[in-house]
C-alpha cells in the first residue's frame, strides 16, 4: 500500500499497486464502481419514500447513503478492502432483516434480490468460509419469518409501510444492474487469473527446462572440473615423485654434509609444493561432501610427536622456541579414528602458528580424561606471533584468505589451511576454539571424542633385509618412475619386473609367480583398474590372488572405492615416503628367509 495516498484523494488508479494479487485488484474495483452505483440507487430510492412521505424507509436510505459514502471514502484513502467488505455485509445484513421484519414486513421481489446480492457479494470478496457465514446470517431470518406467516401469520405493533411501484422498479433495476456487475465483472477476472496462471505455468515450465539445462551443466562443470584436478594431480604429482623420490634414494646414500644440505632444501621445496597441491585437492574433496573419515587403531602420541619433529626443526631454523608436551599416558593408548585427518589439522595449525611467529616460542599440548566411553583428548596449538583483529576471526576460516592482504604477500601460503581445518572438525561436529590478540599472538584448541581399543598395536618391523628375494611386479609407463622405483628398490635387495602397461601386467602375471604387484592406475593401453580386475580372475587361484598394492598420482575423490572394487588390497599416492611404502609391502607379503 502506498503511504503517499492523501486524504482526499478520489482517484482509483492511486489505491491501485502492483503488490496486489490478479483476484484482489478487481475486488478493489468492485467496491470502487459498486459504491457509486449503489450511491445513485440510494439517492433515487431516498427522494422516492421520502415524497411517499415512508419516514422509516427515509431514514434506513439516508443512514445507507451517509455510511457507503464514509466505506467509499475510506476506500480512497486506505484501501484495505477486507475490512470495508465486512462493513458493507454487516450494513446489509441489518438493513435486510430491518426491512423484513420491521419496515415492509413482508419477503417480496427487492428483500429476494438484496438477499441474492449479499450471498453473490459475501463469497466473491471474503471467500468460502466467510460467505457461507453471512449467507446463513440472512437467508436463516428470511426462512424464521416465512415459516412463522404460514403458520401463524407475522403480526407486530407497527404498521407496515408501502413503497409505490415506480420505487420497486428503481430497487429492482438498482438490484439486477449490481448482481450483473458483480458477475460480470468477478467472470472477467477470473478469466484473466486464469490467463496469467497459464501464462506463468508455461514460464515455470520454459524456468524448469532452463534449470534442468543449468544444473546439466554445473553437473558436467563438476565433472570436468573432477576430471581437471586429477589431471593436473597426475602432471604434478608424477614429477614430484621422481624429485622427492630421487631425493630421498640419495639421502640413503650416506651423502657429503653439503649434499644433504642440498637435498634437503631439495625435498624441502618439493614437499612444500606437494602441500600446496594437496590443499587445493583436500579442500576439493571437501566441499564436493566425498571425503570420508576412516576408523583405524593409532597411537596418538606417536602421531604427534612424529608431525611436530619436522616442524621443531623449521621452528628452530627461525629461532624459535619449540615446546611439545604431550600426555605420555597416550603412549599406553591405542586410540580409534582417522589419523591422516588428524594429522592433516595438527600439521596446519602448527604450520600456520610458525608461519606467523618472527620470534618467542610455539607450545604444543595434548592432554586427555578418561570416561566411560573412551577418551577425550584436548589439543592446543599457542604463539606469540603477530595475533589478529578480534573483527578478522571469521574471515580467517574462510578458503583462499588470511587476516589481511599484507600477511598474504609477507608470509606467503595458499591461505586454504585454517579453512581446510574449520571444514574437517565441522564435518565431525567439533569446533574450534580461538584466543588472539594483535601482536601478542593466538591460540587454537579444540576437543575430540576417541575409543580406545582392546588390542596392543604391534611395532611394524622396518627391516628391508627381510624382502630380499622377493618376486615384484610393478606395472608402470613413466620411464623415470620405472628408474626411481628400481633404484629405490635396489636399497631393500628387491630386482623388480617391469610391466609398460596394463596388458603386460596381466600377461606377465599369467606366465610367471610374483609375489606381490605394483600397479599404476593411469597406463595407456590397459589402466591399473581394468588390469587388476583381470588379474583377479586368472584361473590359477594363487596368481589371482597375488597381493596388489595401486599406485597413482591423480586425485580422484573416490580413489579408495574403486581400488577396493578393482580387487586391489591397497593405495600409494605418488609421491610416497619409502618407509609407507616398505611397511604397506611388509603387511601384504611373508618375508622370504
Amino acid at each position: 500500500m502506498s503511504k503517499d495516498i492523501s486524504f482526499f484523494n478520489l482517484s482509483i488508479n492511486k489505491i491501485l499497486t502492483k503488490e496486489q494479487s490478479a483476484l484482489n485488484k478487481p475486488r478493489i474495483r468492485l467496491l470502487y464502481y459498486g459504491f457509486w452505483i449503489v450511491e445513485v440507487a440510494i439517492a433515487g430510492l431516498f427522494t422516492s419514500v421520502y415524497f411517499q412521505r415512508q419516514t422509516l424507509l427515509s431514514i434506513t436510505a439516508a443512514i445507507l447513503f451517509i455510511s457507503f459514502l464514509a466505506l467509499f471514502k475510506y476506500l480512497t484513502y486506505r484501501p484495505r478492502w477486507k475490512q470495508i467488505s465486512h462493513a458493507v455485509l454487516i450494513i446489509g445484513s441489518i438493513v435486510n432483516v430491518n426491512t423484513i421484519f420491521i419496515a415492509l414486513q413482508k419477503v417480496d421481489i427487492i428483500t429476494v434480490q438484496v438477499l441474492l446480492l449479499i450471498v453473490l457479494f459475501s463469497y466473491y470478496m471474503l471467500g468460502q468460509s466467510w460467505g457461507l457465514f453471512y449467507s446463513l446470517l440472512n437467508v436463516i431470518p428470511v426462512m424464521v419469518f416465512l415459516v412463522i406467516s404460514y403458520y401463524n401469520g407475522y403480526f407486530i405493533a407497527m404498521r407496515p409501510e408501502t413503497i409505490d411501484q415506480s420505487t420497486i422498479i428503481i430497487g429492482v433495476f438498482t438490484n439486477f444492474i449490481l448482481i450483473v456487475y458483480i458477475h460480470s465483472h468477478f467472470y472477467g477476472a477470473f478469466l484473466n487469473n486464469i490467463e496469467e496462471l497459464k501464462a506463468t505455468s508455461e514460464k515455470q515450465q520454459q524456468l524448469n527446462k532452463e534449470l534442468g539445462l543449468a544444473m546439466q551443466k554445473a553437473e558436467q562443470s563438476s565433472r570436468i572440473k573432477t576430471d581437471f584436478l586429477a589431471t593436473m594431480s597426475h602432471e604434478i604429482r608424477t614429477p614430484l615423485n621422481a624429485i622427492i623420490g630421487m631425493s630421498n634414494v640419495m639421502l640413503m646414500n650416506n651423502p657429503r654434509k653439503d649434499q644433504k644440505e642440498n637435498l634437503d632444501v631439495l625435498k624441502l621445496s618439493a614437499n612444500s609444493l606437494m602441500a600446496i597441491v594437496n590443499d587445493v585437492l583436500d579442500f576439493n574433496k571437501i566441499e564436493s561432501g566425498q571425503l570420508v573419515f576412516e576408523n583405524r587403531k593409532f597411537n596418538l602420541f606417536e602421531l604427534v610427536q612424529n608431525i611436530c619433529g619436522a616442524e621443531r626443526l623449521r621452528a628452530e631454523e627461525k629461532g624459535l622456541i619449540f615446546s611439545l608436551k604431550v600426555d605420555p599416558l597416550l603412549n599406553n593408548k591405542l586410540l580409534v579414528g582417522d589419523p591422516v585427518r588428524l594429522g592433516q589439522v595438527l600439521f596446519n595449525l602448527v604450520n600456520n602458528a610458525i608461519k606467523f611467529t618472527k620470534a618467542g616460542t610455539i607450545w604444543v599440548r595434548a592432554s586427555f580424561y578418561d570416561h566411560n566411553d573412551g577418551v577425550t583428548v584436548n589439543f592446543a596449538v599457542k604463539d606469540t606471533g603477530i595475533g589478529m583483529d578480534q573483527n578478522h576471526l571469521e574471515s580467517i576460516f574462510e578458503p583462499f584468505t588470511q587476516e589481511s592482504i599484507t600477511a598474504t604477500r609477507r608470509y606467503g601460503g595458499t591461505g586454504m589451511g585454517l579453512a581446510i581445518v574449520k571444514r574437517l572438525l565441522e564435518l565431525q561436529g567439533l569446533h574450534m576454539n580461538v584466543t588472539t590478540k594483535l601482536g601478542k599472538g593466538s591460540e587454537f584448541s579444540f576437543s575430540m571424542d576417541f575409543q580406545v581399543a582392546e588390542t596392543v598395536q604391534q611395532p611394524l618391523p622396518h627391516d628391508a633385509d627381510s624382502l630380499a628375494s622377493l618376486r615384484m611386479l610393478i606395472a608402470e609407463d613413466n620411464p623415470v618412475n620405472v628408474l626411481l622405483m628400481q633404484k629405490l628398490l635396489s636399497k631393500w635387495n628387491i630386482i623388480p619386473l617391469i610391466a609398460g602397461n596394463g596388458e603386460e601386467a596381466v600377461e606377465m602375471a599369467k606366465s610367471d609367480d610374483f609375489d606381490i604387484i605394483l600397479m599404476d592406475l593411469q597406463m595407456p593401453v590397459m589402466n591399473g583398474f581394468d588390469a587388476a580386475v583381470e588379474i583377479r580372475r586368472l584361473p590359477d587361484t594363487k596368481k589371482a590372488n597375488t597381493p596388489i598394492i595401486a599406485l597413482s598420482a591423480a586425485a580422484m575423490i573416490d580413489i579408495n572405492e574403486q581400488v577396493t572394487e578393482a580387487g586391489m588390497n591397497d593405495y600409494v599416492s605418488k609421491p610416497f615416503k619409502p618407509r609407507d611404502l616398505l611397511e604397506k609391502i611388509q603387511l601384504l607379503v611373508t618375508p622370504v628367509q
